[in-house]
């Protein structure tokens, strides 16, 4: 799964650390699923979308496999 995360942070002026924080998980959390490395839950996801006020499908999309 592809997302923006990243993206989304440097236009929100926000650190991984600022993130994780306000979605309430580690540093680490926000890193790895910007990594590809982890797949966030719903909640998670949903509470990620919140912070930067964009639709989910926005900040994730399937990739072949998936």
């Amino acid at each position: 799964m592809k997302n923006t995360i990243k993206v989304e942070r440097a236009r929100n002026n926000m650190t991984q650390q600022d993130l994780a924080e306000r979605v309430n998980v580690s540093r680490q959390t926000i890193n790895s699923i910007e990594a590809g490395k982890y797949v966030p839950s719903t909640v998670l996801s949903l509470k990620i979308a919140k912070v930067f006020l964009v639709p989910l499908e926005e900040l994730f999309e399937l990739e072949e496999g998936d």
